[in-house]
């Protein structure tokens, strides 16, 4: 019998498997796919591959303001694909080779639970003492008539090897943003629409804002409150109908979508009785476990956020637990992201939630063009926010866009997660000229003693 079974092979499981065997646990790790999962495969490394091109690409077009004088080529599209999967196949070695220098057995196949300390793949039992679910999540089609038939999904987005003249995003989440972000700056013509009444509603009204500004100032064309209707087929792609205040029609290659679910289905879950949100996520305390002692889950088939650092976070959490610690796992300290350009990352509270939850809110903001580094790289669209509680002056959250901030914010989620003072940071110095000088500059206009900002 094994100490602890994870089923899943991306990176929440991967974190889980080995951190168990750092504490002397017996573990096997069941894997339904190449190792790494969506992140590695399908999601973070290749968009993030795909938008790292497009920086470049956005840079060499810049040249001229620095005195250099570029000419552009053809764009080799089949060259980020071949790139993007060899980072891919690099990554997915590398986990495979610590698995095995921890010790961990690797069980190739699709489990199913039977009970809560034993699972079946492929005909073959498992037991072990407690059960770790990282099963992840996938593409989900939204039933609208037509839809399926015109759909490129993200994972199909990340295979082109060719653009299309023009592509209708459907959705406003963090992934369709950033999509829509890199397509454009490869001359995709993109109209990103969604069913808020914003892009970003998961993030700070301020943010969304900006970065709704920046990229419709770099040619997106952003509909908001719209429902998809339908979408028909056409000579030269299709015809999506949105409905809104006013009904229009957007024509277009097809339309690109990201939405996910979690990956709870045929997995035996209902056999043991564990419990599912509406949403179809496996429901979980704060020590990570479901309502079956001893069967833990982690990452996108628990459903909320879902993002590869926040499953390899929690991983060391149920780790530590199904190993008989009882350790908390704490939400607030997981960041967000988009390599949009602007970057964004934010981590905490947004300013509506604080105030929903009846915080005494103040904000601190500095504007990226007033930080030298931003000014001297031209890179001045941006904003840090920070958002604090006015009475003891306990960090909520911050949300930043601009250049840099998807490293930046990890500085933010230390400051959250030590429990410091926006007063403390506001007292911190930091390298000059960098990005990070706007994090204390944004504290000290919270406290109400910014320096580089005109009186209140």
């Amino acid at each position: 019998m094994y100490d602890v079974l994870v089923i899943g092979g991306g990176p929440g499981g991967y974190a889980a498997a080995i951190r168990a065997a750092q504490l002397g646990g017996k573990v096997a790790l069941c894997s339904f796919g190449d190792m790494g999962g969506t992140c590695v495969h399908k999601g973070c490394i290749p968009s993030k591959v795909w938008s790292r091109a497009a920086y470049l690409l956005n840079q060499i077009k810049q040249g001229a303001t620095f005195g250099l004088n570029a000419t552009l080529g053809d764009t080799n599209y089949q060259a980020i694909v071949e790139r993007k999967n060899g980072v891919g196949a690099d990554i997915k070695m590398g986990m495979e080779a610590l698995l095995a220098n921890n010790g961990v057995t690797v069980v190739p196949g699709k489990a199913v639970l039977k009970s809560a300390t034993k699972a079946e793949v492929d005909g073959k039992a498992i037991e072990a003492k407690a059960i770790i679910m990282a099963t992840g999540s996938s593409i989900a089609v939204p039933d609208i008539p037509g839809l399926a038939d015109s759909a490129l999904t993200s994972d199909e987005v990340l295979d082109l090897t060719e653009m299309p003249a023009s592509l209708l995003v459907w959705g406003g989440g963090p992934v369709e943003v950033e999509i829509a972000s890199w397509l454009n700056t490869f001359g995709v013509e993109v109209t990103l629409a969604c069913e808020g009444p914003r892009i970003l509603t998961c993030e700070d009204s301020d943010t969304s804002q900006r970065l709704a500004g920046a990229l419709k100032e770099q040619g997106i064309t952003i509909i908001t409150r719209a429902q998809l209707i339908e979408v028909k087929k056409t000579a030269d792609g299709c015809q999506a109908t949105l409905g809104g205040k006013q009904e229009q029609a957007i024509e277009a290659k097809a339309v690109v979508i990201a939405s996910r679910k979690p990956n709870t289905e045929g997995l035996g879950l209902e056999t043991v009785g564990v419990e599912l949100s509406s949403a179809g996520g496996i429901l979980v305390n704060q020590y990570l476990e479901s309502n079956v002692k001893g069967v833990f889950a982690i990452g996108d088939c628990t459903g909320g956020r879902m993002l590869s650092h926040r499953a390899s976070g929690m991983a060391v959490f149920a780790a530590e637990n199904a190993m008989g610690q009882k350790n908390i796992f704490d939400e607030r300290l997981i960041c967000r992201g988009l390599w949009t350009m602007p970057q964004v990352g934010s981590v905490g509270l947004t300013e509506e939630e604080a105030e929903e939850m009846d915080y005494d809110v103040e904000t601190g903001d500095f504007p990226y063009p007033i930080n030298g580094l931003a000014m001297l790289r031209g890179e001045v669209t941006g904003n840090v926010k920070v958002v604090m509680d006015a009475k003891y002056g306990e960090i909520l959250g911050v949300h930043i866009v601009g250049s840099g901030a998807t490293e930046l914010i990890g500085e933010a989620a230390l400051a959250m997660q030590l429990e410091c003072t926006a007063e403390e940071v506001a007292r911190g110095v930091r390298l000059h000229p960098t990005f990070s000088e706007t994090m204390v500059d944004a504290a000290r206009d919270a406290m109400g003693w910014a320096l580089y900002l005109p009186k209140r």
